[in-house]
């Protein structure tokens, strides 16, 4: 729908951009086009295009994908096979499935196309400069500037900022970050022996720098294989990766891709809007904190960015603006970022005490339960903190 005034019609104003295509830019684009508004959603990149992660998809993104959106699952995960930087391995089993495991490229591709569905307007290859909500490029305080690459100017009422860990709206908006973590991922082609030895089970390894882990996830023919650790452990966690490839016996195979990315978790008191600006995902440094599980965070913030951009888009001064954008800030940080604090509880004591959490997971049943609770979508971590006392007291004592 557009705008009533018919001088946005000649000056094309969208109601929303949205930056980014990935899953919370997507998930914005679709949650602010279903409502009927003039959606336009921009992607630096041609889609479909890979993207440095595990993708498990865990209950939390399943539930938040858009009505009718059906997974394009490579592998349906019913067992984990957990180690300590390769040793006392075991592995726990679930009659039902845990989690399920996608290719980004497919995943991302779906979500879009969802949102085109609902009316946004994709523009790919084109890269976002800066965004302006004062001076000559903007008309009036009503409407945000996006400067393109090359200088073209496109007009909007409410932009969201999806454009990943590294987020130029990001940095518009002033998010602050207090985690930064490195990840090196590479994709694996196997011969079907392989593959089907890792058929619905994936491997997690806690690794040997404090907070690090590794994955195996199998993909059909392709083992996704990557670690994890903080950042400025460059040289410790590429050899990590080297012999957690070693350990499994792959090492013969080549991989046909091999990446990196770094994750930024946000610090309490990093804005999330700017004026008529909102970030949501990794330009928001929305993740969690021990896992670095980003998928379902970029799913549900996306989603909450995309449905206050409209109400933002309908505000008639800064005011009120202001206070759509306040709503969007506590939306937030009353379901992700209770989450987050959480999860930032226990990377500390995971970070000082992994066999711990090693012992607890494969031999306490509760601890395990609580595992498959949260792949699932029944429960997150705040839940079972906050309703589990063992678990609270167990957390309390570990803090200290």
């Amino acid at each position: 729908m557009s705008s009533d005034n018919s001088s946005d019609d000649a000056l094309q104003v969208w109601d929303v951009v949205v930056v980014g295509a990935g899953p919370a830019g997507a998930s914005a684009a679709y949650a602010a086009a279903v409502t009927g508004r003039r959606v336009l959603l921009l992607e630096k990149a041609e889609l479909p295009r890979y993207k440095t992660c595990g993708g498990g998809i865990i209950g939390p993104s399943r539930d938040s994908l858009p009505p009718g959106f059906e997974l394009p699952l490579q592998d349906r995960v019913r067992a984990v096979t957990f180690s300590m930087n390769g040793r006392y391995t075991r592995t726990r089993r679930s009659s039902q499935m845990l989690f399920g495991l996608v290719n980004r490229p497919d995943f991302d591709q779906q979500l879009v196309m969802h949102a085109q569905k609902a009316g946004a307007e994709l523009r790919t290859g084109v890269t976002v400069s800066r965004v302006e909500q004062h001076g000559p490029s903007v008309p009036d305080r009503r409407t945000v500037a996006v400067v393109l690459q090359g200088g073209e100017t496109l007009l909007a009422r409410a932009v969201v900022g999806a454009d990943g860990s590294a987020s130029r709206i990001g940095a518009h908006v002033g998010v602050k970050v207090d985690q930064v973590d490195l990840g090196l991922e590479a994709e694996i082609p196997v011969p079907e022996t392989v593959a089907e030895d890792w058929a619905g089970r994936v491997l997690i390894d806690w690794g040997p720098m404090p907070g690090s882990y590794g994955w195996v996830f199998p993909k059909g023919d392709t083992l996704t294989v990557g670690v994890i650790s903080a950042r400025g452990e460059g040289a410790a966690t590429k050899r990590y990766l080297e012999d957690f490839i070693g350990r499994l016996g792959l090492a013969g195979f080549e991989p046909n891709i091999s990446s990196g990315h770094l994750t930024r978790c946000r610090s309490d008191d990093s804005p999330l809007s700017r004026g008529r600006v909102l970030v949501c995902g990794d330009a928001a440094g929305l993740l969690e904190p021990w896992t670095r599980e980003g998928i379902s965070y970029a799913l549900r913030s996306g989603r909450l960015a995309g449905e206050w951009a409209v109400r933002i888009a309908e505000a008639p001064d800064a005011v009120d603006a202001r206070r759509q954008a306040l709503n969007y800030t506590f939306a937030i940080k009353a379901g992700l970022g209770v989450e987050m604090s959480v999860g930032k509880r226990i990377l500390a004591v995971f970070e000082r005490r992994p066999g711990m959490f090693h012992a607890a997971i494969t031999g306490f049943r509760p601890a395990w339960n609580a595992f498959t609770r949260i792949t699932r979508g029944s429960a997150s971590l705040a839940d079972i903190v906050r309703t589990h006392p063992v678990a609270g007291r167990a957390l309390n004592a570990l803090d200290r």
